[in-house]
């Protein structure tokens, strides 16, 4: 199976980095979201070394891999979490357990079918809407559950008052187009800028802020669940080679990530019984929970001996 795809130049970093904990309040305090700006600045500074700062490939999927594994660290699945951390980014749970039971030289040449074949195992998730299909850049999903987290991203590196109209148009329709039909699903809009934007364009960056608060879900106006901004800056011409950082002081707290993350992951607990994402519960809830988390559709994998049919 080739090990190449628009994702792989950051698995290894992906893989070098461990899923800590991402909640930083104590027991009985409001939950409070830190994520891993770090990872992201080193994500995003592969593609703009090698001359890839565009609003799409490389430059946009490190914004989408840096957000499954913040998702990841809140205890979700690595196998329900889309991009999956390994080839193929998307695969259904059900598949990937089945895989890690077989025999290895099963797997492997299973595995390596299921590569080939884009039906099976696609490099991207798209879903159905109300109106039209998909392409959602971060998704968590089962079958027995159905869509719990439709992710959408966009970067901006340039030109941001000529774009930003259609960016805004394609938001608000994909937000009617995904609630419309998965009502109970965490909706959000993750919008990247290059922090030029508040010396070139700050007019453009106040119309920004303002997109990003109207693109929320008002009154059940079919808008995102929870909807953020976040800036990104480097030096092309520093010794070295540029480095990505992140810059957060600008954005209003209302509107950064980290409250992204919180809003996504409590309306997917909410919508859920509490027996399901039981780690996530646990993390985000600073207590242990004494349910087991029922296996759901892998159980028919196994025999009632409990060895693989």
């Amino acid at each position: 199976m080739s090990k190449d795809d628009v994702f792989s130049t950051f698995d290894p970093i992906l893989a070098a980095t461990p899923a800590t904990d991402p909640w930083v309040h104590a027991v009985g305090e409001r939950p409070v979201y830190a994520p891993d700006f770090d990872l992201l600045g080193q994500l995003l500074t592969l593609p703009v070394i090698t001359g890839s700062a565009s609003e799409s490939g490389r430059f946009a999927k490190g914004i989408d891999a840096w957000l499954a594994h913040e998702f990841r660290r809140a205890g979700f699945g690595a196998d329900e979490v889309w991009p999956r951390p390994t080839r193929p980014r998307v695969l259904p749970r059900d598949i990937a357990v089945l895989l890690e039971r077989l025999p290895a030289k099963v797997a492997d040449d299973l595995r390596s079918r299921v590569a080939r074949m884009p039906s099976v195992g696609p490099n991207d998730a798209r879903v159905l809407g109300r109106a039209y299909d998909k392409q959602v850049d971060v998704c968590i999903a089962r079958w027995d559950r159905g869509p719990e987290l439709l992710l959408s991203t966009k970067a901006q590196v340039s030109s941001f008052a000529k774009n930003l109209p259609n960016r805004f148009e394609e938001a608000y329709g994909d937000a009617a187009n995904l609630r419309g039909r998965y009502p109970l699903a965490a909706t959000g809009f993750l919008f990247l800028q290059r922090d030029t934007i508040l010396r070139d364009e700050p007019d453009a960056f106040e119309r920004t802020v303002d997109m990003i608060r109207k693109l929320r879900d008002t009154g059940g106006h079919g808008g995102y669940t929870a909807t953020a901004l976040c800036l990104v800056g480097w030096d092309e011409t520093a010794d070295g080679g540029p480095v990505v950082r992140v810059n957060l002081d600008p954005i209003p707290e209302d509107i950064a990530p980290a409250q992204l993350m919180d809003a996504l992951i409590g309306q997917i607990l909410a919508a859920t019984p509490v027996v399901h994402h039981v780690p996530v519960r646990e993390s985000r809830e600073r207590r242990q929970i004494p349910l087991p988390e029922p296996q759901g559709s892998t159980d028919d994998l196994e025999q009632p001996d409990g060895t693989l049919l």
